[in-house]
């Protein structure tokens, strides 16, 4: 689908000078993800790897689990009034006897907008519908100088970012550094879901030596996304908020924030990581 970038008219001024010229900007459409032909959650994203993305959010709400739970992922036709396809929805079906949990926006609704459930509520949430408990036998073992790497390797992989500078990114690696899987879009939530739908389809879950790379903060929201996949490590460029280190302690996931350079933070799971010197003390 060519629906990733769109160009608009911009006055662009320079120095005092005044130009209008067209811009690249990156698509923003709405998402409807219906499940078993019912309505379910509306997320803004970028288009494409629609099916993906409603795997992954399917897979963060403890629906799905594994490839043989889908049976199928289709676009809605016929979903304006005069009977046009917009692209914009899509309706998963889930496998025939296929035992579905009570979910509605109003009880998770913390997982597509960051709010409604919080605290120990959310904690408890996660725990007790994660379908992979991060048991990586052995443990993932990641040196800090290997970590130092990844988000320039995450930054040259980045195709539209050059073109619109608007996308956030998330991305796979192995625990060797080498880069699994990459995808982009205005929410880096939906780009976690594009990420984990993908391996769900390929039957790939749970992520169990895998390494998620997310530009930006890591929000309880993409912790949450990190554990119900069975990822053992999160490490973000940006800040975590306070809930996503208690989820991460709560779990055993490996939480690295402020990854810049040969700089970073690690807030939970520290036993995964390796550095050359010891840490200071004090």
């Amino acid at each position: 689908m060519g629906r990733v970038t769109e160009r608009r008219r911009v006055i662009r001024i320079r120095d005092g000078a005044v130009t209008e010229r067209p811009d690249t900007l990156v698509a923003e459409e709405p998402l409807e993800i219906r499940l078993n032909g019912k309505p379910l959650a509306i997320t803004m994203r970028t288009p494409g790897d629609d099916f993906a993305l409603a795997a992954g959010f399917l897979v963060s709400e403890g629906v799905l689990g594994s490839a043989d739970e889908l049976q199928s992922i289709v676009y809605c036709a016929g979903a304006t009034a005069d009977g046009s396809n917009t692209y914009n929805v899509v309706d998963v079906k889930t496998a025939p006897g296929l035992l579905l949990p009570d979910i509605n926006l109003e009880r998770n609704v913390y997982t597509t907008s960051s709010c409604g459930l919080c605290g120990k509520a959310s904690l408890d949430a996660v725990r007790t519908t994660a379908r992979f408990p991060i048991a990586d036998t052995p443990p993932v073992r990641l040196g800090s100088d290997l970590l130092a790497c990844l988000p320039d390797r995450l930054r040259a992989a980045q195709r539209v970012f050059d073109r619109t500078g608007g996308l956030h990114a998330a991305a796979l690696f192995s625990e060797d550094g080498a880069l699994l899987d990459i995808r982009e879009d205005v929410g880096r939530h939906n780009a976690v879901d594009k990420l984990v739908g993908r391996a769900l389809q390929e039957g790939g879950l749970p992520l169990s030596r895998a390494v998620l790379l997310v530009s930006g903060r890591a929000s309880f929201e993409l912790a949450q996304k990190a554990v119900m996949a069975g990822i053992p490590v999160l490490a973000a460029v940006s800040a975590p908020s306070s809930l996503a280190v208690d989820l991460a302690a709560e779990t055993g996931l490996t939480l690295v924030g402020f990854l810049r350079g040969s700089s970073m933070n690690v807030y939970a799971g520290e036993h995964r990581i390796a550095v050359r010197a010891a840490a200071s003390q004090g």
